[in-house]
């Protein structure tokens, strides 16, 4: 029998994560299949191996666990646990971020500002290719050395918005460094009610 494509290898030292609520609004805890998304999403990270933090815990102790630290996005609550472990591990063996990236399959369009001296508002260009376009969803894993470098910065991440956080994290330590690894379908993030009833469907185990 073939392995799962995001179960290769287990986990084989420990992990630290937390589920990032801030920032989200009211969304994570409406519910999914009966559980709210927080909830489902903290159930995925157990699932996985991870040893969930309060986001009260100070960065240093964070710092002295020397674990890769998984961040999971509860608007993202269907990721697969088999998917999270993937990602944590190859963030403790090969020292780099992990970001969960899915697909884009919208129509993406060029939007070009009024011209000097004009008042009208922004034109829709061209379609985008959407080839090269990737939607960051779950989860981001900072390797330990990450973890312990953002201590000079106060102990707090560069952002809560995943895609801010990518970006700021991209800058910093370079895109080579920030590895995007295509998640399943099931974990795409929600961003209103009616992403959350498609989700729903995906993920209806009947």
């Amino acid at each position: 029998m073939n392995p799962h494509p995001y179960d290769v290898v287990g986990i084989s030292a420990p992990v630290a994560g937390l589920v990032v609520e801030e920032g989200r609004g009211s969304l994570p805890f409406r519910l999914i299949h009966g559980e709210s998304l927080v909830a489902a999403a903290a159930w995925a990270a157990g699932e996985a191996g991870v040893d969930l933090l309060d986001q009260t815990v100070p960065w240093d102790v964070v710092v002295e666990l020397e674990q890769p630290l998984l961040l999971h996005d509860p608007l993202c609550p269907m990721t697969p646990p088999e998917f999270l472990r993937r990602c944590a591990e190859r963030a403790s063996v090969e020292d780099r971020i992990m970001v969960g990236v899915r697909p884009v399959t919208d129509t993406v369009k060029e939007a070009h500002g009024a011209p000097d001296g004009e008042t009208d508002g922004e034109t829709v260009g061209a379609s985008v290719d959407r080839d090269g376009l990737v939607a960051v969803c779950s989860p981001v894993v900072l390797p330990s050395s990450v973890v312990a470098d953002l201590l000079g910065d106060g102990g707090r991440l560069p952002a809560t918005d995943f895609v801010a956080l990518v970006a700021a994290l991209r800058q910093r330590y370079g895109a080579d460094r920030v590895v995007l690894v295509e998640a399943p379908p099931t974990a795409r993030r929600v961003a209103s009610d009616a992403d959350l009833r498609v989700l729903e469907a995906l993920t209806d185990p009947r």
